[in-house]
Parts: structure tokens; C-alpha cells; sequence
């Protein structure tokens, strides 16, 4: 997962979806996705609060990113903490589109951030811990239980054993890794994206995998900070099973 080093090529359904914006790729996954930003036409209607700019996530046909799936997430998170709100989504022969309105900030793995570490881990960890206490467990309709995630993995999970039991559920994010929360002008968490499998689980779920995340974006050393920003003290247990899990997938 990265910033693109230079233009990539617009899918014909980001064209259609946007209708004839101007489209700058700012990210590519793993998998194939991108994402693009959007500015021009339908900004003085469509657009969020980041001077009217749009964002489009493209999923190539074929690729496990269920961007339908993020539609109702974001609708019913949206009542509880800052998310980006739909502007539109639908699907082709190619792939699929997710068309959002910006948020203000920035993602914490922008140049500025990743030059500031100590500024940005302790940020997360507190972002994270107050979306698990803003997104009300009982009235969440989603999942990310263990049962689910091994019923839907791509990955050989036979090594993993039973699950450690249960910290604390929360609604989990899904994909807390670094890039996905946004940070003010002041450094602190100020929305999160890419909630495709908000759901409720151990809390665990998701610190195991912003923390392994850490490293990735900013170098060695950073768990402690981030960790003790949330609130919680290490539990190399539950970290290892639900990183485990992550890796097989989807």
C-alpha cells in the first residue's frame, strides 16, 4: 500500500461516476484498488468540507474489496464519530466505485506525518481508542467476530488454534492501519476512513493490526507509544492470534 509515485491511468467507471473531475491518484493497495481525488466539475454540490474536493476508491473486478459493503458501515457510523459521506458508489464488467465527499485533514503517512512520528503514533492510539467509545456495541448491526473472519479466510488458518478470549468488544474499524486515520493542522486524529469491515470484536482485532502497521509507516519502536496512548498495557497474546488472522485474509 503506497502513494503513488507519479499519474496512473483513470478507470472508464471513475470517469463516468465523477463526471469528467479531475483525477489525481493518491493511493494504491495491495490488491489492485485505488483511490483517486477529484476536483472540477459537481465540487459546488457534491463536495465535502476540504474546499468541495471528492474522493473515488476503484476496486478491480475480481479483487476481495467489497467496496458495497462500506456503503451502510459509513451511513450508520456517520451518527456516532466523523466518516466520509457517500456521494454515490456502483459496479461494471471492470470493477467497482465508492464516490465520497472529503473530510478535512490529512493521513497520518502524509510526508509531513511520517517525518513526525512522535507527533503521529500517540495521535492514533488516541483516535483509535475514541472510536471504540464513540461506535455503541449494541446498537452496531456489523460483525468482525473470529467465527466470520475464518469462514471468509483465503489464507491456511489451521495453525491458529482457538482464539484467546474476548478483552473487550468494541465496534472495530476494520483496517486500523495508519493510513486510515486523519490528523488536523494540530496533530490530532480527526476522522477515519476505509471502513469496509466495521464490525463488533475484540478490541484486540484492531490494535494487533495498527500495530503492526506501525513499523511499516514509521520504522522500529513505535508500539509502546502507541499502545500507551490508547490506554492499555501490551498483550503479546491476543496481538500475535489477531495478526495471524489478518494475514490470512481476506
Amino acid at each position: 500500500m503506497s502513494i503513488p509515485a507519479g499519474p496512473l491511468p483513470v478507470p472508464a467507471a471513475v470517469r463516468r461516476a465523477t463526471g469528467g473531475a479531475r483525477a489525481r491518484a493518491v493511493w494504491v493497495n495491495a490488491v489492485g484498488g485505488l483511490t483517486f481525488r477529484l476536483d472540477g466539475p459537481g465540487d459546488a454540490t457534491d463536495g465535502g468540507a476540504d474546499g468541495g474536493a471528492r474522493f473515488c476508491k476503484w476496486a478491480p473486478a475480481g479483487a476481495p474489496l467489497d467496496l458495497a459493503a462500506e456503503v451502510p458501515r459509513l451511513a450508520w457510523a456517520a451518527a456516532f464519530t466523523p466518516v466520509p459521506r457517500v456521494l454515490g458508489h456502483g459496479a461494471d464488467a471492470e470493477g467497482s466505485w465508492l464516490l465520497t465527499a472529503a473530510l478535512p485533514g490529512a493521513s497520518a503517512v502524509t510526508p509531513r506525518w511520517l517525518a513526525l512520528p512522535g507527533v503521529a503514533v500517540p495521535a492514533l492510539g488516541r483516535g483509535l481508542r475514541a472510536l471504540h467509545e464513540r461506535l455503541p456495541v449494541h446498537e452496531c448491526p456489523f460483525t468482525w467476530s473470529v467465527h466470520h473472519r475464518l469462514a471468509a479466510a483465503v489464507g491456511d488458518v489451521s495453525a491458529l488454534g482457538d482464539p484467546p478470549p474476548v478483552d473487550r468488544l468494541v465496534v472495530c474499524h476494520g483496517d486500523a492501519c495508519a493510513p486510515n486515520t486523519l490528523l488536523g493542522e494540530d496533530g490530532e486524529a480527526v476522522a477515519h476512513v476505509d471502513l469496509g469491515a466495521l464490525g463488533v470484536a475484540d478490541r484486540w482485532a484492531d490494535l494487533a493490526v495498527a500495530t503492526m502497521s506501525l513499523e511499516w509507516n514509521y520504522g522500529p519502536g513505535w508500539e509502546g507509544a502507541f499502545l500507551e496512548a490508547y490506554g492499555v498495557a501490551p498483550d503479546p497474546g491476543r496481538t500475535a492470534y489477531y495478526r495471524a488472522l489478518w494475514n490470512a485474509g481476506p
